[in-house]
């Protein structure tokens, strides 16, 4: 027996000192095998998607069978610990195996991706066009529809002659989830176009003697008649002299619409042009009963700003398009049909 100082070691002393040496050397391992946890585990990219009712403890071993991380209960415990435990949200999380385990957990502690949908409804189009549209997207058609005849979603389209949302849905490209119910979606679509009506907007139509429903209205006329956004200003200028000067307004698109027909489908042989509905603005006098398409930012605002003047000063209140492609704009219908006649 080896001696220390000269004495006899006891055989006690040897025996934690042989302990302490296993403990050391176990602390090691175990340090050196949490550590292992710790770091990435190697694997390739995943995309978890996190659905309603999903478990950490399911979430942590699914991750553990991609790969994205060694061990599922470490990533329960680094979770807990920090409190983000019971914050996973629904939605899509893009991973993989070169992230440390503190990585993966504060991924899934932040915000989820969730998918969307883009929807382009262009400036014009009909509110029976939507449906369409939509279900082109991957949404229900149906359900938009009967969503697009509830006329209390918007407080402007309020009138007895109003059956569905024409006019106050905003042309725009929408963004939306796959799950969007149909309520939802026609919502944004009014709540989008209803931030048009600002209070000073409000305030100019009001000075051109029209009210919200009739700025709109006069616009998707505008929408419709114009070629391009240049245009609009100057046409909204010759409907607005011949609404003050009580002259028909004599605008096809509304004649169309009134028929339920599309524009190219009008046949002035067959009578269209004196067939009476509240829509025609050739058999009567004043704006249609209603907006005959849903109107862009571009119309809305050529109305407020209308171009009412020819160079010489004169009110415009003709304006033909020409096969070259040009708008030609006059004071009087002599000279109205004499550029009929050279340009049509």
């Amino acid at each position: 027996m080896t001696r220390l100082g000269g004495r006899k070691t006891p055989i006690w002393v040897w025996i934690v000192l042989t302990l302490l040496v296993l403990l050391l050397l176990a602390a090691g391992g175990a340090f050196l095998y949490v550590r292992s946890l710790l770091g990435p585990a190697g694997g390739p990219a995943y995309t978890l998607e996190i659905k309603s009712g999903d478990s950490l403890p399911r979430i942590a071993r699914t991750l553990q069978d991609k790969g994205i991380i060694k061990n599922a209960d470490a990533l329960r415990f680094i979770m807990r610990q920090d409190g983000t435990a019971g914050s996973l949200k629904e939605g899509f999380y893009d991973l993989n195996g070169k992230l440390t385990l503190q990585q993966v957990a504060d991924k899934l502690a932040g915000p989820a991706r969730i998918p969307t949908v883009g929807v382009t409804i262009p400036e014009g189009r009909r509110v029976k066009d939507l449906p369409a549209i939509f279900k082109k997207a991957g949404f229900d058609g149906a359900a938009i529809a009967s969503e697009l005849k509830n006329v209390s979603l918007s407080t402007y389209a309020q009138a007895k002659s109003a059956t569905n949302l024409e006019g106050f849905v905003f042309p725009d490209t929408y963004e939306f989830r796959p799950k969007d119910s149909a309520r939802t979606i026609v919502e944004t679509l009014v709540k989008r176009m209803n931030t048009e009506f600002t209070p000073a907007h409000v305030a100019q139509a009001k000075a051109l003697g029209l009210s919200v429903r009739d700025w709109v209205i006069l616009a998707s006329m505008v929408q419709a008649e114009a070629a391009n956004d240049a245009e609009m200003p100057i046409i909204a200028g010759v409907f607005l002299n011949r609404l003050r000067d009580g002259i028909a307004l004599g605008s096809d698109p509304t004649v169309a619409y009134g028929l339920g027909k599309d524009l190219p489908e009008l046949d002035r042989s067959a009578g269209d042009f004196t067939k009476d509905t509240p829509y025609s603005t050739y058999t009567r006098q004043g704006l249609p009963a209603g907006p005959i398409n849903n109107p862009g930012q571009a119309a809305l605002l050529a109305v407020l700003s209308p171009e009412r003047t020819l160079p010489d000063g004169r009110a415009a209140l003709y304006f033909l398009h020409g096969l070259d492609g040009k708008i030609y704009v006059n004071a009087d219908y002599p000279a109205h049909l004499r550029d009929i006649a050279r340009y049509r």
